[in-house]
């Protein structure tokens, strides 16, 4: 569909007011129509991120969450700090106050102030580091590969929040039950595009088809970099920062114009189940010594006692 288009359907419905829900919305919204079988996240582009948190209330409105974190934290205006049990979008506030000579900044790069504003959210991980870490099956890969946790079996162990390397499981202290994004499965299963992206004004949420999302990742960078960017670049796709031998991709992936870190993202995150043979190894490889050891104290005694 060509950019700033309209789709044909959308003269199906004239009219302000709707006697119902819309047939496969996401057609209109996000140009995509949702189907199960295939691959979906998000692509974040921060250059157009404004820092308004529409994506933050709309998350919270359409899955019920409350507000929380009210007042200043004393060390950003942003308000809810982190993402966690009851928020499952994040907007980062990131001011760069001085350069890297440590001289207050005067001059702003292209297509970004001095604010660096970021909507995080669940990665989506593939493979997911929480769904393997889970022992009863409550994390599962959708239909439409993203993960979800299922409050009704999660037996509130905690596992899958170490196992997370971007931090964004948490229990809840109310219900005892780990919570996160889950890209909006019920409006999946209904034809709708996820609430946040949605509702943000700029396009800096997209949502689509994840390999039609990476093609049009990469040709934004390279359009920002023909105009100046020569920061930009993506994080979580294949090859790309934010990718590792054992996470192949993110489904919620992200354009950035600074190191990782700054964004608190890793730099190289890692998956706990590559460690887990090697762990393994290693504890065996202990009790062989230990046992060794100790059959040759054994045998010193025994000898010294004939």
């Amino acid at each position: 569909m060509a950019e700033n288009s309209v789709h044909p359907r959308a003269l199906d419905y004239p009219e302000s007011f709707l006697d119902g829900p819309i047939p496969h919305e996401a057609e209109l919204t996000a140009g995509v129509t949702i189907e199960p079988g295939k691959r979906y996240g998000f692509f974040t582009d921060t250059t157009l991120c404004i820092g308004c948190k529409a994506c933050e209330v709309a998350c919270k409105e359409w899955n019920a969450l409350p507000a929380d974190n009210f007042g200043l934290r004393g060390t950003s205006y942003d308000n809810t700090g982190d993402l966690g049990a009851t928020t499952w979008r994040h907007v980062h506030f990131i001011e760069h106050i001085s350069d890297s000579n440590g001289a207050r900044v005067t001059e702003m790069p292209p297509f970004q102030s001095n604010w660096l504003m970021m909507s995080d959210v669940c990665k989506h991980c593939s493979p997911a580091p929480c769904l393997e870490a889970c022992p009863t099956g409550a994390i599962f890969r959708t239909e439409f590969d993203t993960v979800v946790v299922q409050q009704d079996i999660c037996n509130g162990c905690g596992y899958c929040m170490p196992a997370c390397p971007f931090g964004v499981v948490e229990v809840s202290p109310e219900d005892g039950k780990a919570h996160k994004c889950t890209l909006c499965y019920d409006r999946l299963k209904g034809g709708f595009e996820p609430a946040c992206a949605k509702s943000c004004p700029t396009d800096s949420i997209q949502f689509g088809e994840l390999r039609e999302l990476q093609m049009r990742a990469e040709h934004r960078v390279r359009s920002l970099r023909e105009r100046g960017v020569d920061t930009a670049y993506l994080y979580g796709t294949p090859e790309a920062p934010g990718h590792a031998d054992g996470l192949r991709e993110l489904n919620a992936f992200f354009l950035l114009t600074a190191p990782p870190e700054t964004y608190n993202l890793p730099q190289a995150p890692t998956r706990p189940a590559d460690r887990t043979g090697p762990g393994l190894a290693a504890g065996l490889g202990m009790v062989a010594a230990l046992a060794a050891a100790a059959f040759a104290l054994f045998a010193t005694a025994k000898g010294d006692g004939a």
